[in-house]
């Protein structure tokens, strides 16, 4: 029986302590910005609040909202260099961003977040719910009552509180993507609590589309395969990191920048005739959902 081939290194081993990690320490730095297509002001003078918002996907989709001609409103937990990078970002794109730290698995601070982009903007018209954290552990017993309930409350209970808050602020036309996972639909033995969260948040997604849908607010989702964001170094021993991605189909990690358009279409009126979907930028999984 032939010995299967280890997984090649595509990038150097490394390791952040803590969670959600920083951006600007990893190796090489995740590509962020837009790609070559000109942006078409899809989402021209649109409020726009995404949690996670300083790095990763949440920083990628910050740059390509504002690049179709959106105002940003980036809610992060304390990582505060990476946040004002983004910010820049969007200002160089000639939009407005507003830097909004704290931890929303506090419900206050989820309605303080609204409450401030509704003082700087006067309305919500895209919701982004990306903010996640994961804690990987080989068996069960392992996941302590303090992880499960920490994972849950960032994961997925702050959606409920985001969208509760924000709700009187949007209107008919307005749009709400909540970030999902791979994991949601093909599991994972060592991301058990995190994937989880995400298969709530699937049902999270299609239930509240089927809720919202009288008001004319669409509810959608995307389901992100192995993508280069901080919560990788974060999350994964350095060897792990080395070879991440390389054992899907396309056999590379993706970027953010690859998974940001997906946003952007559900965000515009592009997806008119969307709800209770999910997207899945994956690499090539099949997942069938």
């Amino acid at each position: 029986m032939q010995k299967s081939q280890p997984k090649k290194e595509v990038r150097p081993p490394q390791h952040q302590q803590r969670q959600p990690g920083i951006e600007s320490k990893m190796v090489p730095l995740p590509v962020s910005a837009p790609g070559k297509v000109a942006a078409g002001g899809r989402l021209h003078n649109k409020v726009a609040v995404i949690t996670g918002g300083d790095s990763g996907i949440g920083r990628a989709v910050a740059l390509a909202f504002a690049a179709e001609g959106a105002d940003v409103a980036i809610a992060y937990l304390d990582e505060d260099n990476d946040a004002a990078e983004t910010a820049a970002q969007v200002e160089a794109c000639g939009r407005k961003a507003l830097l909004i730290a704290g931890d929303i698995a506090r419900e206050r601070q989820c309605e303080k977040i609204v409450r401030q982009v509704v003082k700087a903007f006067g309305r919500i018209d895209i919701l982004v719910n990306n903010a996640a954290v994961q804690y990987p552990q080989k068996k069960i017993e392992d996941i302590t009552a303090e992880q499960l309930v920490k994972t849950f409350s960032i994961n997925i209970f702050a959606q409920f509180y985001l969208v509760k808050a924000a709700l009187p602020f949007m209107r008919k036309g307005s749009a709400i993507i909540n970030t999902t996972s791979v994991t949601a639909y093909r599991g994972s033995g060592h991301l058990l609590d995190y994937s989880a969260t995400k298969g709530a948040i699937v049902a999270f997604t299609r239930s509240l589309s089927s809720m919202l849908a009288p008001k004319g607010i669409r509810v959608n989702g995307v389901a992100p395969g192995p993508i280069w964001t901080p919560l990788i170094p974060a999350t994964f021993p350095a060897s792990h990191v080395a070879a991440f991605g390389s054992d899907v189909p396309l056999k590379r990690a993706g970027q953010p920048a690859e998974v940001a358009p997906c946003y952007v279409f559900l965000a515009s009126d592009d997806a008119s005739y969307m709800s209770g979907q999910i997207l899945h930028p994956n690499g090539g999984e099949i997942v069938n959902g």
